[in-house]
């Protein structure tokens, strides 16, 4: 099983916790944490994610880490008492960020533009921001699209699925593009979920959009073996 850590770029926890982890020097890795007792998730331990749970933890920067001792798995995350980091995920970086937040926004445009089809503000923002990735738009064109996204999703807020679906375009165009990628990927999911026909769908839609997003962010970053895991479990339960 290959897990992975999310942290702020110097190393420090960005969802919750404190300290410091020790990063890799060249290809040796960092060093182990040390051992926790009594790990309790969300309180007392050291905390991975597989690639399926990812997308719900981007942050700055993204590391392969591995775990060891006492272990506790829970729906979107793991708790070891002790951890280190082996790697850093170098394709982790403004640009696929962008395009992974693109991705995903586009995903959900349907969903919006099936009740407002003359409104273009949410596919302009998406459109906008891969230009933009690519150093093909200014930073102004991409604060201009953001604003007018922002506001179409405003508009779109009475209808869950479509305030989501909005809310994805206006985060594909957000200053930050890793906090644009995690945004929208909860946004995407939640408009997904929420479209869903009837509400025992809702729980399908939700984890069928996140293995989409996992798979799509393996393909990204170079981490195929992972994203061919990923859906062959996907045909196995189909």
């Amino acid at each position: 099983m290959t897990y992975y850590k999310v942290l702020a770029e110097d190393g420090s926890a960005c969802h919750g916790g404190s300290g410091k982890w020790h990063l890799p020097k060249g290809k040796r890795p960092g060093k182990w944490m040390p051992k926790l007792t009594d790990i309790t998730p969300c309180q007392r331990g050291y905390h991975l994610v597989t690639l399926e749970q990812l997308p719900q933890w981007l942050g700055a920067t993204i590391w392969v880490a591995e775990g060891r001792g006492e272990h506790i798995k829970e729906s979107d995350k793991h708790v070891f008492s002790q951890a280190r980091l082996l790697c850093k995920v170098d394709a982790w970086n403004e640009r696929t960020a962008r395009i992974f937040v693109c991705d995903c926004a586009e995903r959900v445009l349907p969903i919006y533009e099936r009740e407002y089809p003359s409104e273009k503000a949410p596919r302009n923002a998406i459109e906008t921001a891969r230009r933009f990735a690519d150093g093909k738009a200014t930073s102004d064109e991409l604060a201009a699209a953001r604003d007018a996204a922002r506001d179409a999703a405003r508009d779109a807020a009475w209808d869950a699925a479509r305030g989501a679906a909005g809310d994805a375009a206006w985060a594909a165009a957000g200053d930050a593009a890793w906090g644009a990628a995690w945004a929208a990927a909860w946004a995407v999911a939640r408009a997904v979920a929420r479209d869903a026909a009837w509400d025992a769908a809702l729980a399908a839609a939700g984890a069928a959009e996140r293995a989409w997003q996992s798979i799509r962010l393996a393909e990204i970053l170079g981490l195929d073996a992972a994203a061919d895991h990923i859906a062959d479990g996907n045909k196995k339960e189909a």
